[in-house]
């Protein structure tokens, strides 16, 4: 049994080397996507030209790859440029070297200010990079490096492909790169090095010549020569001799004193702070070769004023605060605020007298007293003082949020008029004179604000003022509650309310701007009535006949008459009959007298001849040409009654009652006979106007096109017109046909009211009362954002900063399609806000660089163009190129600021003489501080910067002559140098 379990003991094992490891994986992934994206084989471009990194466009494409359970991802990078023609593509060598290697050596684009690290280190106009797919993810270990550099070169050369392969190692925040670049018999290693403290050796140009000489180890006795680029960076912070312009709003100065109450009609602006923080000035020398500089630890020929090249970079402050953006943004916060008017201030201010003061025992009294109504008191004079009282007795006089003083100038610059009010009830609207029809002040029909003369537009910017500096969310409810009174004031007492423009409310403005409209068409209404009153009582008018009403229509003009017309007759109601009733019309208690006089009884329908002998009455004037058709009387206009103004939400009310009525046959009459009330009155105005009249009269006045005329030839052969209704006109129960039918001669003075102003003005100022300050800032919040953009364009004009322009643009396209919504996000108002403060930030920084370069101090008009020009380039650019370098006008003054700057921390150090010897003894020691202290008009570089090139055979004196550089950087706790080192690969 033993021996035959011994075959089955030794079992055979095969170890199959033809499956693919996680490594091959990885490199088979990698080529893949160098497959996919085309990289393969020698792209031969055109040269670059100088400033193409900064200006032209760079693009990329990303995908990703694993290795085991690590992922990777692999982005390509390059500059989009024009491709070569097919020709070019021939002529190209097999052996020519890869375009990437020949950029090394390329000077047109050293230094970029804003380019890809790679692109600044090593001048690389399309590379890969393979990084750790996640941010907190890093390839640590030099094993690790090891295995992904084998990769990338054996993926490399499996693929042919000729651009640079990068892999990133150690942590992110280092920028640490390691890669290779093959071509046909050569080979580029990118190498990097990156130290926090930086030798002492390695802080001038000879010691780092001494490195990359030793990199390449040129076996050539005399070194070809080495080509340098250098460029220092000095950090200008102190803007101590040049106070910022900007001054802060004067609080005090805002109410009274010099400024007056017209500052609350502005908008302030500018940044509160200095919004360029620091000047970065690049001295660049180009091209310089080894021998013709001295750059060592004890003697420097580097000075900055002789730099053949100068460059300009301003650092802008972060997020500076702007006045105009904190404005609007702590408006917008009333918006998220859910306090009533009642809860910020206190109890109502409208209670009833007594109320606090009422003992429970007599709680059962007042079912048994008759209580008064109390509208004899509903005075405005009562009312202000009860509400006064009732304001002082649940919060002191001093709790008030805002002072007598401001309240009093913000409700003059509201209400002008308030200032010399006459005592007869006329007032002067802005109405009469409105602006020109400019793009700016048509603003608001694409934010759907208001008028920038109004009086909302004024109550947004004097709300946004109160809010920021009067009180906060109290001072607005508190002039919210005055706003509303002087509403109501007005209304009791006729005074029409200004700044707003006369006719029914416009729908293209906010909401509340046509609730205030509408409540102005009230007045005027309530006003005209009024004085129809008067007249009629004091010079007891007669009906107007016929003959009498041609004349008083040639005198008068035909709105005036409308209103006079319409009101005469209605004597018998009190001048403040408005309080009796809750509806109001009309019709005279002698109405019924009348039409008796005049052969018919009330309600009861006369045929035509019947109503011819009825006298005319309510005529405005004859009608051309035209007579009645059946007793040839001149066709005379009648005067009507105006339909009724709505604002934007009474007539969503309405369309959703109609559209509730359904499709129904009886739902389609009830709401034919809702929305024929006009066309009703009219027939009854034209009735009373034209006795003995048919509906083809009305019809030929009303709606011509509905009387269809026809040339006929009659008996006697003669040809005549002759006409007839439009078919719609004589379609069965034609509600135009039952209209007439149930119209009686009433003239519009005597027939009830189409617009109730006395309701529409209640429920007006009900709406206005019950307004949350939430509720109020989101009604305003257009015409704030309206302001600030105009107060915007209005600073920018005084710029001209063409950039801007374009912003301002994008800015008002991007609010009107957000605020014509009825309830916009506040995410989306909130990016408008930001896109202002980005504008108004712009401005400030404009206004800075000017400030600091004194361009309004040039006396030549060319310095001045200059200076202006350089100082927009300076917000526009990363970088600007100083023309003449220190020479120029704008070097000259640079220069002059820097020297000024060494002066203040100069004078600094002298005031702090009196430190430890020690410390003294350890500046003085260090030979760095010795040799850059003797540039006394510039502090030490905060950067230095070089590039080393040369073309040398590499490793062999036979090898081709190949491309090498290292570029370095030094900074104050930084020191990086990237080499890029190519060899021969075929002769070595």
């Amino acid at each position: 049994m033993a021996a035959d379990s011994e075959p089955e003991s030794e079992v055979f094992e095969i170890t199959d080397f033809t499956t693919a490891s996680e490594w091959e994986r990885f490199i088979s992934k990698v080529e893949e996507v160098l497959n996919d994206w085309k990289l393969i084989g020698n792209s031969v471009g055109r040269s670059l030209e100088k400033g193409i990194f900064t200006s032209g466009t760079w693009e990329e494409k990303s995908d990703e790859i694993s290795f085991a359970d690590f992922k990777f991802s692999v982005t390509h990078h390059y500059l989009v440029q024009e491709s070569t023609d097919k020709e070019g593509k021939d002529e190209v060598l097999e052996d020519a070297i890869p375009q990437s290697m020949q950029d090394l050596l390329c000077m047109n684009n050293d230094f970029p200010p804003r380019a890809h690290c790679l692109v600044r280190w090593y001048g690389l106009r399309e590379f890969v990079v393979i990084a750790p797919a996640a941010h907190c993810d890093a390839v640590l270990s030099e094993s690790k490096c090891n295995l992904l550099l084998s990769s990338v070169s054996i993926a490399l050369g499996n693929t042919g492909c000729q651009v640079p392969l990068f892999v990133q190692i150690h942590h992110k925040w280092r920028r640490m790169y390691v890669g290779e670049c093959q071509g046909p018999g050569v080979r580029t290693d990118f190498e990097m090095v990156h130290l926090r403290k930086v030798p002492n050796q390695y802080t001038h140009l000879s010691g780092l010549l001494d490195i990359f000489k030793s990199k390449i180890g040129c076996p050539l006795t005399p070194l070809p020569p080495v080509s340098i680029a250098i460029r220092f960076t000095y950090v200008l912070q102190d803007w101590q001799q040049y106070f910022w312009p900007q001054q802060p709003p004067d609080i005090d100065a805002l109410v009274g004193g010099e400024v007056g109450g017209l500052e609350f009609g502005k908008l302030p602006f500018g940044a509160c702070e200095d919004p360029i923080s620091e000047l970065h000035l690049a001295t660049t020398w180009p091209h310089l070769t080894e021998g013709i500089i001295v750059d060592n630890d004890v003697y420097s020929d580097l000075d900055p004023i002789q730099a053949p090249h100068w460059s300009v970079r301003v650092r802008k402050a972060d997020n500076p605060q702007c006045l105009l953006g904190d404005f609007v943004t702590e408006f917008l916060k009333i918006c998220r605020r859910k306090e009533s008017t009642d809860d910020i201030l206190g109890r109502s201010t409208f209670e009833e007298e007594g109320k606090e003061t009422a003992d429970i025992t007599q709680a059962l009294s007042k079912l048994t007293e008759p209580a008064p109504v109390p509208i004899h008191k509903l005075s405005v004079s009562n009312m202000v003082h009860t509400a006064k009282k009732k304001i002082r007795k649940h919060r002191g006089v001093d709790e008030s949020p805002m002072s007598n003083d401001v309240l009093n100038t913000i409700v003059l610059f509201l209400f002008p008029d308030a200032a010399e009010k006459p005592l007869d009830g006329t007032t002067s609207t802005d109405s009469s004179n409105p602006p020109s029809e400019t793009e700016d002040y048509n603003l608001y029909n694409q934010f759907k604000s208001a008028p920038s003369d109004s009086l909302t537009y004024k109550l947004a910017l004097c709300l946004c003022m109160i809010n920021f500096y009067h009180g906060g969310l109290k001072g607005v409810a508190h002039l919210w509650q005055e706003f509303v009174l002087e509403m109501r004031f007005r209304w009791e007492n006729n005074f029409l309310i200004p700044g707003l423009a006369s006719g029914p409310p416009d729908l293209r403005c906010c909401l509340l701007h046509q609730k205030l409209q509408m409540l102005n068409c009230c007045i005027e209404r309530k006003k005209a009535r009024d004085e129809g009153k008067k007249t009629s009582t004091s010079e007891n008018v007669t009906n107007i006949y016929p003959g009498d009403a041609g004349k008083t229509g040639d005198q008068l003009g035909s709105d005036h008459l409308k209103y006079t017309d319409k009101e005469k007759g209605e004597v018998g109601k009190s001048s403040d009959s408005w309080s009796d009733s809750e509806e109001e019309f009309f019709e005279c208690l002698s109405d019924t007298e009348e039409l008796k006089g005049n052969g018919q009884e009330s309600g009861k329908k006369g045929g035509p001849k019947e109503m011819a002998n009825l006298k005319p009455e309510g005529r405005l004037y004859q009608h051309g040409k035209l007579t009645l058709l059946h007793n040839g009387e001149p066709l005379y206009i009648p005067v009507t009654q105006e339909p009724a103004p709505m604002t934007e939400d009474l007539l969503e009310e309405q369309s959703e009652v109609l559209a509730k009525l359904g499709t129904s046959a009886e739902g389609a009459h009830l709401r034919a006979r809702m929305q024929s009330a006009c066309l009703l009155s009219d027939m009854e105005s034209f009735k009373a106007a034209n006795p003995g009249c048919f509906l083809e009269d009305f019809v030929r006045w009303y709606s011509p096109r509905d009387y269809i005329e026809e040339e006929v030839t009659d008996e006697k052969g003669s040809v005549v017109l002759k006409g007839e209704l439009s078919a719609r006109m004589k379609i069965p129960s034609n509600m135009w046909v039952e209209a007439w039918e149930t119209a009686k001669p009433i003239p519009a003075r005597r027939q009830r009211r189409l617009f109730d102003d006395t309701r529409e003005a209640e429920k007006v100022l009900h709406y206005l009362a019950f307004q949350k300050p939430a509720d109020l800032a989101r009604h305003l919040l257009p015409c704030v954002i309206h302001a600030a953009v105009l107060k915007v364009k209005e600073e920018e004009n005084l710029e001209n900063i063409s950039s801007i322009k374009k912003i301002i643009k994008q800015i008002i396209s991007h609010s009107s399609k957000v605020l014509h919504f009825p309830n916009p996000e506040d995410k989306k108002l909130e990016e408008i806000i930001h896109q202002i403060t980005n504008v108004e930030a712009i401005i400030a920084r404009a206004r800075s660089l000017k400030a600091k370069f004194g361009t309004e101090k040039c006396e030549q008009e060319e310095e001045k163009e200059d200076l202006e020009r350089f100082v927009s380039c300076l917000l526009e650019q990363p970088e600007v190129l100083v023309a003449g370098a220190g020479r120029g006008h704008a070097g000259r003054i640079i220069h002059k600021l820097f020297v000024n700057a060494q002066r203040l921390t100069e004078s600094s150090d002298e005031a702090a003489a009196l430190a430890p010897p020690e410390e003294e003894l350890k500046r003085a020691g260090c030979p760095e501080e010795k040799r850059q202290n003797s540039v006394s008009d510039f502090p030490p570089p905060a950067g230095r910067e070089l590039i080393l090139r040369a073309s040398v055979p590499r490793p062999a004196p036979y090898s081709k002559a190949l491309p090498q550089r290292m570029y370095s950087v030094l900074t104050k706790e930084d020191f990086r140098l990237a080499g890029a080192f190519s060899s021969d690969t075929s002769f070595f």
